[in-house]
């Protein structure tokens, strides 16, 4: 179940020594902070030791909300489970009135130049390709990067290889980048609406839009609910209540704050940093290995001058998004410890060979859409871009149909 208060399964109670592993992984994080803050010197290390911080507070609040933009929208196409949903609804509801509180800061008059370096894309049918080959692959692969990355934090190995199959799709996508951008994407319009709304008008269609689909969701998960057995519906309901301890160990995350938190950290994100986006590092890895073993063509058309998940040939070993990602990662780790919920997975050659497989869809589809379902999805929403909408609806339809399909023999990926 999708952001629940469900407890740990039994068998997986936290032991005292895991959670004094989790305490010495969270002190470990903090203390690289600290070590970042100081040898990077200036400006430039204070954002590497941010980056680090910030990436465990994102890693901790995915474990513990089960923040996965594929399992929440499966659970919801499969059994109409609404809370999931919720979360990313408040999210980005919560992203947006940040972004635009900071956007009316640095630009009062929203009209010419677009805001630095927030994640707002072309719209061309390059997108709209990109984000269903990504919602293909999510539905392969059981999960988004964003959470194949805070598994590898709970013990799913195999997400490694759903990884790999990234990187392997980036390469696949600078290599048809050329054709795409001359094609269908050097002329494609840009929408960022407050240009065309302001901020205020932008904050109104969001809102609306954001709380009219929280609508819809909730009316559909309480008919699923009204149809169900009433014993069922007794025992989902009879829930006791939290105590902080308990949140912070073997209870998930209620979904209104897990969405709020998400919301405030790609705003802090962007705030002090860049956007919140995980893929950046892992597309710079893959286009500095093809680029030195000489598979690229010698210019990128146009690829540099957007922003959002930017990919570079790497100059230096570390990067804020790089950083980032370990931190997500680690907080994973801690979370998954102090909630005994670290495991190591088992995986036979079928679940492997479908993480590679979704891995190079969704590393394909996020090259060419120029992010993924945090970076181009939620920060794009949060800054206003009508890139960020068609993505997201893209995906949800590509997972939908993917699922539909599934039902009919064919094997596709589930997270535990």
């Amino acid at each position: 179940m999708a952001v629940t208060s469900a407890p740990t399964p039994a068998g997986l109670v936290p032991a005292a020594g895991a959670r004094l592993l989790a305490l010495v992984v969270a002190v470990a994080l903090v203390a690289a902070a600290f070590v970042l803050a100081g040898a990077g010197g200036g400006p430039a290390g204070r954002e590497l030791a941010f980056s680090l911080l910030l990436g465990g507070a994102f890693g901790v609040t995915l474990q513990r909300s089960r923040f996965c933009f594929y399992c929440i929208t499966r659970d919801f196409i499969e059994r109409r489970e609404t809370e999931g949903l919720v979360a990313i609804l408040v999210a980005l509801a919560a992203g947006t009135l940040g972004y635009l509180a900071l956007f009316g800061a640095m630009l009062p008059v929203p009209t010419g130049r677009l805001p630095p370096g927030a994640h707002i894309g072309p719209l061309s049918v390059a997108l709209v390709a990109g984000a269903a080959l990504f919602g293909v692959g999510m539905t392969v692969s059981g999960s988004c990067i964003s959470a194949h990355f805070y598994r590898l934090g709970e013990g799913h190995w195999p997400s490694l290889l759903a990884l790999l199959g990234a990187a392997v799709g980036f390469v696949l996508g600078f290599l048809t980048w050329n054709p795409l951008y001359l094609g269908l994407i050097q002329a494609a319009p840009v929408v960022w609406l407050p240009q065309h709304l302001g901020y205020g008008g932008t904050a109104l269609v969001q809102l609306a839009l954001l709380g009219g689909l929280a609508t819809v969701v909730w009316r559909a998960g309480q008919r699923a609910r009204s149809a169900a057995p009433a014993i069922a519906r007794a025992t989902t309901s009879a829930l006791p209540p939290l105590g902080l301890w308990t949140l912070l160990g073997t209870r998930r995350w209620p979904p209104v704050e897990a969405g709020l938190i998400v919301g405030f950290i790609g705003v802090l994100a962007y705030l002090r940093v860049a956007p919140l986006g995980v893929t950046a590092e892992l597309g710079s890895l893959a286009r500095t290995g093809a680029a030195a073993a000489g598979w690229l063509p010698d210019r990128l058309q146009g690829l540099d001058s957007f922003a959002g998940c930017a990919t570079v040939v790497k100059a230096a070993l570390l990067s804020n998004n790089g950083v980032f990602v370990l931190g997500l990662v680690g907080g994973a780790f801690a979370a998954a410890l102090n909630a005994g919920a670290f495991r190591v997975a088992r995986a036979g050659a079928g679940k492997l060979a479908r993480q590679f497989a979704g891995g190079v869809l969704m590393g394909w589809g996020g090259m060419t859409a120029l992010g993924c379902t945090v970076g181009t999805l939620l920060s794009g929403i949060s800054a206003g871009a009508a890139s960020g909408w068609v993505f997201g609806a893209v995906c949800v339809l590509a997972i939908w149909l993917s699922l539909a399909i599934a039902r009919r023999g064919w094997s596709v990926g589930r997270a535990d």
